[in-house]
């Protein structure tokens, strides 16, 4: 972190976390027709007492604005760009069309300094997900592009989901330095061959926080989202027992996060019931323990000395609405082995690129040291990883040779997670980003059941620039 816990001091007079939390409105209602304009833009990550940062944002905000729809409702967004190179939206988690994935060179062409693109669909499934660039999108994400997307249930949930309030945390990292800058170079070495690009300044909802105002007693659903390039997040709410409610946009069979420990890799989202259970006037730190070496204290959770909303908990939370997901059918599902391969400490010895098989001293002069099934992507290229008959299951087993977890996004679908180094995972969670640990082989599956091209990569994009990405071709 740029700010020592003394410095971190000075944010004491600033607001708590739930003023924080009310993101900048976006979208009052799906149907009106948004502009959203990515920009250069300056935001005071740091406190006070440092200069503010130049960063880019949609609308000029960090993060971007919150757009709210609800389930079946469509999305009308018009891309204004004024960045000084060519960008795109990316509907991360969301089910849509094709055309409107916001891939350049796969479904649009990117939309260059002052052009503009229109995207529209309707969003099939209820939940918390995000949007961002997904264009040079190493250095975009990296200077402050991203913003929730957040799809409320076709019904209100009060019969099933009961909770006094909700918040959005988009947590994100930067890697600033001394003067509050944006640290160059962007996509070094460094970070394409080894973790990523780890910033130094964790921020929620584009400030550093120092507490999360709450009530004695209440409930409140709590919607995380991991904006960083390359941070895994794990926070530990002290003394207390979040319920996991949903993953990735998808609701799943409640259930306590271990320990109070909840882990975000890169792109993940987790829907959290918090029951406040503390006394009036207490206070109890989350932790980010990600690297245990290196483990911060995120924030307080600050009890006001207001007696307690209500005089006896609540009963565990009921289950959310299922999301309109096909079932695979494991019993004739077709199986895809995809192998990850390369990076620092990898033993990658050689792989294919544009056609040719280099070295890994080849490789990576010029920048690719990361490939799938022995295949290094080249700069906009996506190489065929299988052709998928529509409405097909298939199971992906997915192995890592390399000594770095890679979370695994896959546009277009979410896959199920049925197993873990052969190991059966009974709770069936759907995800779109799902990590691969090293030297681990992780299975899911799903029902190829949208038609197009559709990418599959390391959500670290400056893995996926230096080679780890690939795509399928449904239909």
């Amino acid at each position: 972190m740029i700010e020592s816990r003394s410095r971190r001091s000075v944010l004491k007079g600033l607001a708590g976390v739930s003023a924080l939390a009310a993101l900048p409105p976006g979208l009052a209602r799906a149907g009106a027709p948004r502009v959203i304009r990515p920009q250069p833009a300056e935001a005071q990550l740091v406190g006070p007492s440092y200069p503010k940062t130049a960063v880019w944002g949609y609308d000029g905000l960090i993060p971007g604005p919150t757009l709210r729809l609800r389930q079946g409702e469509r999305l009308d967004v018009r891309l204004e760009n004024g960045l000084p190179q060519p960008t795109t939206l990316h509907w991360h988690g969301l089910r849509l069309p094709n055309a409107m994935d916001g891939v350049p060179g796969v479904t649009q062409a990117a939309v260059e300094p002052g052009g503009s693109f229109d995207y529209a669909f309707e969003a099939p499934d209820a939940g918390t997900f995000w949007y961002h660039s997904h264009a040079n999108s190493a250095e975009q994400g990296a200077r402050g592009l991203a913003g929730p997307l957040i799809v409320e249930e076709a019904t209100p949930t009060a019969g099933t989901l009961r909770v006094d309030r909700e918040e959005t945390w988009l947590l994100d990292d930067w890697r600033l330095t001394k003067e509050a800058r944006i640290a160059e170079p962007m996509a070094s070495m460094m970070d394409l061959s080894h973790g990523g690009r780890i910033g130094n300044t964790v921020t929620l909802n584009g400030v550093i926080p120092e507490a999360w105002p709450v009530t004695a007693g209440e409930r409140v659903r709590l919607r995380l989202l991991n904006a960083a390039n390359a941070r895994f997040f794990a926070l530990r709410f002290e003394a207390h027992a979040p319920w996991v409610v949903a993953v990735d946009g998808q609701p799943c069979t409640p259930f306590l996060a271990e320990n109070g420990r909840v882990l975000l890799p890169p792109a993940g989202r987790l829907d959290l019931v918090v029951d406040l259970t503390g006394r009036p006037g207490a206070r109890f730190e989350v932790v980010d323990d990600a690297y245990p070496r290196d483990a911060y204290r995120l924030l307080d959770i600050a009890y006001a000395d207001e007696a307690p909303l209500r005089a006896s908990a609540l009963p565990a939370p009921m289950a959310l609405p299922a999301n309109p997901l096909a079932e695979p059918d494991l019993g004739s599902a077709e199986t895809i082995a995809i192998v990850l391969e390369g990076g620092a400490m990898g033993g990658m010895g050689e792989a294919t690129l544009g056609g040719k098989t280099m070295g890994l001293r080849a490789l990576a002069e010029r920048g690719k040291v990361w490939a799938l099934n022995g295949v290094v992507a080249g700069d906009g290229e996506h190489p065929l990883l299988g052709e998928l008959r529509l409405g097909r299951s298939y199971r992906l087993v997915i192995e890592n040779r390399t000594a770095f977890p890679h979370p695994m996004h896959l546009h277009g679908h979410h896959y199920k997670l049925i197993a873990r180094d052969g190991a059966p995972e009974i709770r069936g969670i759907w995800h779109d980003t799902v990590i691969a640990w090293p030297d681990g082989t992780v299975e899911v599956a799903f029902v190829a059941d949208n038609p197009g091209d559709w990418l599959f990569h390391c959500h670290i994009p400056e893995h996926m620039m230096a080679g780890m990405t690939g795509m399928f071709r449904v239909g």
